[in-house]
Parts: C-alpha cells; structure tokens; sequence
C-alpha cells in the first residue's frame, strides 16, 4: 500500500506541467466540493432537527406568543424563522385594526374585505420568508452539480494531453515498446480517477442535498397552509367578536 502511494506521487511529480495543472485544478474542485458537503451537511441536519422540535412545540402549544418566544430560541430552522415572519405581519395587522367589525350591513361587508386582505398580507409574507429560506439553503450547492458535470471532462482533457504527449515521444524516440508507452500513458490516466474521484461524491451529496431541500420546502409550505387555516379560522374571528 505504501509502495502504491509513492508510486502515485512519484507519477503525479513527473507528469507533464499541463497534467499537473489539470490535477491541481481537480483539487480545488474537489477541497471546495468537500467543503461544501459538509457545510451544508451540518445546517440541513440542524435545520431538519429544530424544525421537528419547533413543529412539536407549535402544535402542543395553544398561544402563538409561546410559540413566538420559542421560534426565537431556534436560530437554525427554517420553520421557526417563517413563523417568525408570520406572527410579526399578523401583530402588525391586529395593531392596524383590520380586523374590526360594526353591526351595519356596509361595515360588515367592509370588514370581510379587509380581512381578506389582511390574510392575504399573511400569505404573502409567509410566501416571501419560504423563498429565501430556500435560496439559503440552495446556496452553494449548484457548485455541486457543476464539479459532478465538468470534473470528469477536466480529467479527460488531462488525460489526452497526456496521452498526446506519449505518442510524441514514442516518435521522438522510435520505439513503441510497452516500456516507452505505458509510463506517460499511465501518468496521463491519473488525470481521469481524479476527475472521477472529485466528480462522484459531488453528484452523490447533490442528489442527497436537492432531495432534502425538497422536503424542506415541502414542509414550509404545509406549514404555512395550516398557519393560515388556523389566523383565517380561529385567530381574526376571536379578535371580531372580541372588537
């Protein structure tokens, strides 16, 4: 195994400026994708776990200022953070009296409007707070998909060159033995395992991240939904009568 290794190093040191460049151009692809991983390893996860302990929290309690003084503790879930946002919007509608109602046919008509805008205010609120949680979470992994797609290629052009570079040889020297040929070639290879190697685990956490945000994203919205239900149902209603 040691031998191994030096053998690749020795390969990797004695290879052409161009493979060399190929291969170093690899590595900042690969150490920048490695980065990325566990980067966003480590805040789905925590956003995964918050927002499953926010959501349990959510529907246990029965008062949205508990709620709120929760989703302030949970710096790292999406969920809490639209919450966030919705409570605020909805104590700034309740502050403006948008919900107030008066006996009078015209003023009830009145105030159904204005409720139906104030929910609406909610919704778009809530619709903004979701979409740039998801382009925080989106953030950085597109590079993913771009190692994934052009490293093999890099690897490939390193290769050829390489491989161009051997056959020049074999004509300068007139020789096409195994001995002339299978050093440069081999060389020249090193190219393509290392835009394999920084290529597979990049389109592997690609799928893996993509699949997560979906579900993300899939649960922010569901949670809005119910949060709406919930103002539109039981919240403006109670502050009607209570007017």
């Amino acid at each position: 195994m040691i031998s191994h290794r030096i053998d690749v190093i020795y390969m990797v040191m004695n290879a052409g400026l161009m493979v060399q460049f190929v291969l170093l151009l690899l590595f900042l692809f690969s150490i920048t994708s490695w980065t990325i991983i566990i980067v966003k390893f480590r805040n789905i996860s925590k956003a995964f776990r918050e927002s499953s302990a926010f959501t349990d929290f959510f529907w246990k309690s029965k008062d949205f200022s508990d709620a709120f003084a929760k989703a302030k503790q949970l710096h790292n879930s999406p969920v809490a953070r639209v919450f966030r946002v919705g409570y605020v919007e909805l104590r700034k509608l309740s502050r403006s009296g948008i919900s107030l109602s008066a006996p009078s046919k015209e003023s009830e008509i009145t105030s159904l409007r204005l409720k139906f805008a104030g929910t609406h205010n909610v919704k778009r609120a809530l619709d903004r707070a979701i979409n740039t949680e998801i382009t925080g979470m989106v953030q950085m992994v597109p590079f993913l998909a771009t190692t994934g797609n052009a490293t093999p290629f890099i690897g490939l052009f390193g290769t050829v060159w390489g491989i161009m570079n051997s056959f020049h040889g074999i004509g300068l020297r007139g020789s096409a033995s195994l001995a002339v040929v299978a050093p440069g070639i081999s060389e020249a290879l090193i190219a393509t395992a290392a835009g394999l190697a920084a290529a597979i685990p990049a389109v592997i956490a690609y799928n893996y991240f993509m699949h997560k945000i979906r579900i993300l994203d899939s649960d922010l919205r569901g949670f809005a939904s119910d949060l709406l239900n919930i103002i539109e149902r039981d919240i403006l209603p109670v502050k009607e009568r209570e007017k």
